[in-house]
């Protein structure tokens, strides 16, 4: 791994250099270094699932007043899942500093979702035992927490359901929604949703399929309500 871009890549210095090169060191490579001097990531990986967790609880806590447990546990359900953690570990190029063993190389771990996901979260872990909670809130302040407030994670909540709650509060209000536009190729698709209640257009949203679009949409609307 080459700790110094890494490092210059995040913004940050570490303190102890064995806890992030821990952090990338995968079960594989150590297996194939025995010297002892190696620790795989699975425990910064077990520390760090539970950074995540607080850190995600207490943003959305704080964010949305209003929203009731059981969504706030969907919506952070929906961040922190496998998926979720392979994005922001690819966003961040994590892969290439993974140490792996050759066996592992050769079949493609460097680019396994869940190898990726764990790693992510190792090094959430890492980051935590060199500098503590608040440097590991304004990592995810940087790279999870804007996420969220774009409804990357709009799989996870039912923002139409809300919407149609708060519209029908008016029982002369319709809610329709249209696709209006297809970008990418058909195998990288995106999807442009707009939202008319009463004809009107009030939220339009982007998404991988045309539900996702929808739901932006709707979230897009409830943010102007």
């Amino acid at each position: 791994m080459n700790r110094e871009k890494l490092e210059k890549m995040l913004n940050l210095k570490f303190h102890n250099i064995e806890l992030i090169k821990q952090a990338f060191t995968h079960s594989s490579y150590v297996n194939e270094h025995r010297d002892g001097s190696t620790s795989d990531n699975e425990r910064l990986e077990f520390l760090g699932d539970a950074v995540l967790e607080l850190g995600v609880s207490q943003y959305l806590y704080r964010k949305y007043p209003d929203m009731p447990e059981g969504e706030m546990t969907k919506l952070r359900a929906a961040i922190v899942c496998e998926p979720s953690l392979d994005v922001f570990a690819r966003s961040l190029n994590f892969g290439e500093h993974i140490l792996l063993g050759k066996g592992e190389e050769m079949t493609g771990g460097r680019n396994r979702p869940a190898l990726l996901a764990d790693v992510f979260e190792a090094f959430l872990g890492s980051l935590y035992l060199d500098q503590g909670f608040i440097t590991a809130l304004d990592f995810l302040e940087k790279h999870v927490f804007p996420q969220i407030d774009t409804g990357a994670f709009s799989h996870g909540m039912d923002y139409k359901s809300k919407l149609q709650e708060v519209v029908q509060q008016d029982k002369n209000q319709t809610i329709e929604y249209q696709i209006v536009d297809e970008k990418g190729p058909s195998h990288n698709k995106e999807f442009v949703a707009e939202l008319l209640i009463n004809g009107e257009a009030l939220g339009s949203g982007v998404g991988r399929t045309k539900k996702e679009a929808e739901q932006r949409a709707a979230k897009d609307a409830l943010d102007k309500f």
